[in-house]
């Protein structure tokens, strides 16, 4: 295939001619078989039989004037068929009115040619109708190309974006090895949350397929700050002095400065990291307006960080630590609807009360230990025994 010439003639094109005349069908056979594939059906049921199966026409001529199906209706049940809708089909016809031609080209033929023919004429217009196939086949083929490549490389990006930021939240899971599966856990916590909450009148602009998808990426990070952190008080095993948890609530300033910092080095922001800023800097702040790094107060907290904050709490609540052990999850959920109103947007607790079962689902499934596993489990069967 040429610019000249777009047609590839190592593979002859197949011409259907459908006619109910044999002379018709013997005179179009022989001015055709030396440039094209012929195969030919003398009505209308015939040349639908054939189109239907596996070997499809480059091209139909076809005649109007039939017994049992006319061409009408052949080329509606041609265009009607997802399949066959893009096969050009030139109506070859002793009707020769204008209005017959506009007819037939408003049925969605290609062009419209009448009897007697003129062979050079015949020909000129058939290849001109394959060469505007085998240009909109062309043009087709890429653009599905396109569309897989472009999907492919959104995969791509998006798996990029999760390994980026598992590869970030579990480099400060490192630097605290009690935390265990606190980075998934409350991942899959946000998660629910924000599909339980997604039609609330108060969430729902925010909550959208889009929002909820990065808030499920961006949540691993809500501790990141915790690698500048140092040792002595990240790992200490008992209760922080006044000193040292003031220090320790740098932790949150640091995560979204780190990741503003990187998005600096990039020279522009990103856009899944604009949650994962949010999440860092505000999951502490308390809804009363007591919480820290600015004591920012209710609906000025970010969604985001209001879902977290929830999410984060709970699961520190039921997981054991060097200096505790964890907290039944009825008991914990209890503590979280105590604080209903000043700790926490008062709305996140209630969605979070009605998912307590999933909530210990999420638990279990991602257990620190087989202890653990074996502790949880047993939860989350007595929650589903008393509901």
């Amino acid at each position: 295939m040429t610019a000249t010439n777009p047609l590839d003639f190592t593979t002859k094109p197949t011409i259907l001619v459908v006619d109910d005349t044999p002379d018709n069908l013997t005179l179009m056979s022989a001015l055709l078989k030396d440039t094209y594939k012929v195969k030919v059906a003398n009505n209308g049921e015939k040349a639908l039989k054939y189109v239907q199966g596996d070997s499809k026409p480059d091209l139909i001529l076809l005649d109007i004037m039939m017994p049992g199906l006319s061409g009408y209706d052949v080329i509606k049940e041609l265009k009607s068929n997802e399949d066959t809708k893009r096969i050009p089909v030139i109506f070859l016809t002793a009707m020769s009115s204008s209005d017959d031609e506009k007819i037939g080209l408003d049925m969605g033929a290609a062009d419209y040619i009448t009897k007697p023919i003129s062979p050079p004429v015949v020909m000129s217009r058939v290849r001109t109708q394959l060469e505007n196939k085998a240009a909109a086949d062309f043009l087709r083929d890429q653009n599905t190309f396109l569309e897989q490549e472009v999907a492919k490389r959104t995969r791509e990006l998006s798996a990029i974006q999760d390994v980026t930021i598992l590869a970030m939240a579990s480099l400060a899971e490192t630097r605290d090895s009690d935390t265990g599966n606190h980075i998934r856990r409350t991942q899959f916590y946000v998660k629910l949350l924000a599909e339980k909450l997604r039609h609330h009148p108060r969430f729902s602009n925010y909550l959208t397929d889009y929002n909820i998808d990065m808030l499920f990426k961006s949540a691993p990070l809500h501790d990141i700050g915790k690698v500048g952190i140092a040792d002595r008080i990240l790992l200490k095993p008992g209760r922080f002095t006044d000193d040292e948890f003031a220090i320790m609530k740098t932790h949150a300033a640091l995560g979204r400065d780190a990741i503003v910092s990187a998005e600096r080095q990039l020279g522009m922001e990103v856009d899944f990291l604009r949650v994962a800023k949010e999440i860092a800097y505000c999951h502490h702040e308390k809804w009363d307006g007591t919480g820290y790094p600015e004591g920012t107060k209710g609906d000025a907290i970010p969604i985001s960080a209001r879902l977290m904050a929830v999410a984060d709490v709970y699961d520190a609540l039921i997981s054991r630590r060097i200096y505790k052990e964890g907290m039944p999850q009825a008991k914990a959920m209890g503590i979280i609807k105590e604080g209903r109103g000043t700790h926490f947007d008062p709305d996140v607790v209630d969605a979070a009360e009605l998912l307590l079962a999933e909530f210990a689902d999420i638990a279990t499934r991602f257990a620190d230990s087989d202890a653990d596993l074996i502790a949880k489990d047993k939860q989350l069967q007595l929650l589903k025994e008393q509901m």
